[in-house]
């Protein structure tokens, strides 16, 4: 007990704080990116480990160099580790993927760069500060996500296509009816046919539960020109 109170008390980099900090940035990376494997995201279990194992290893280094080498003692520690800050971005936009105007991966994204922040402060022995970090994190991923699905559970993420022949029909002339729905339009998608006189319009469309979609396609379908709706759900 005296030997883990003095290692975690320590603020010499020694091979007993480097192995100590690695293994406690490896577990919270793990923790984290159990979580993020589960959602199927891009960047997951593995991802986060080398993440926080690697700005762990960056701050023990900007630690290590002045505390070593006398010639560079009045240098500054964080100058090498604050370069993590920004160059975490890239990995972050990676886990970003576009869907029409819309985006998905933001909050991967987030957590990558929350998880190299907890290395940098294992580095640099904070060690509460990185317990009631990662606490904090699993609380907007895990709690939060399933609160969230719980109060905005009355809408849905739909594919709406729409299929018009012969004579020409504008967004003018459907949207009114989304409208009457309260149905949000995320994105619309248009594919011309000059040569079989068609018109295809794609939908990303918010819908609430509550209405009754048997309902919309038929007024949809009741406007001249529309030759046939198609509803998917898609999220």
């Amino acid at each position: 007990m005296d030997y883990f109170l003095q290692l975690i008390s320590e603020t010499q980099i020694t091979t007993e704080t480097i192995f100590f900090r690695l293994t406690l940035s490896f577990i919270i990376g793990f923790i984290v990116g159990v979580e993020r494997e589960k959602h199927k995201q891009p960047a997951g279990l593995r991802t986060h480990i080398l993440i926080c194992m690697g700005s762990t290893l960056i701050m023990l280094l900007s630690i290590f160099v002045p505390q070593t080498f006398p010639e560079f003692q009045n240098g500054d520690p964080s100058r090498i580790a604050a370069q993590v800050v920004s160059g975490i971005g890239f990995l972050g936009a990676g886990a970003i993927m576009k869907f029409g105007v819309n985006v998905k991966g933001l909050t991967t994204a987030a957590s990558i760069w929350v998880v190299a922040a907890l290395g940098l402060t294992i580095g640099a022995g904070m060690y509460m500060g990185a317990i009631i970090g990662t606490a904090i994190l699993l609380i907007a991923l895990v709690v939060l996500d399933v609160l969230g699905k719980k109060v905005f559970t009355n809408k849905f993420i739909k594919r709406l296509n729409i299929y018009t022949q012969g004579q020409k029909v504008h967004s003018d002339d459907f949207l009114p009816i989304l409208g009457k729905y309260k149905v949000a339009v995320r994105t619309i998608d248009i594919e011309h046919s000059f040569e079989e006189d068609k018109i295809s319009y794609y939908l990303t469309v918010q819908i609430s539960e509550k209405v009754k979609l048997t309902d919309l396609t038929s007024d949809l379908n009741s406007i001249s020109g529309i030759k046939r709706v198609k509803l998917q759900q898609i999220l």
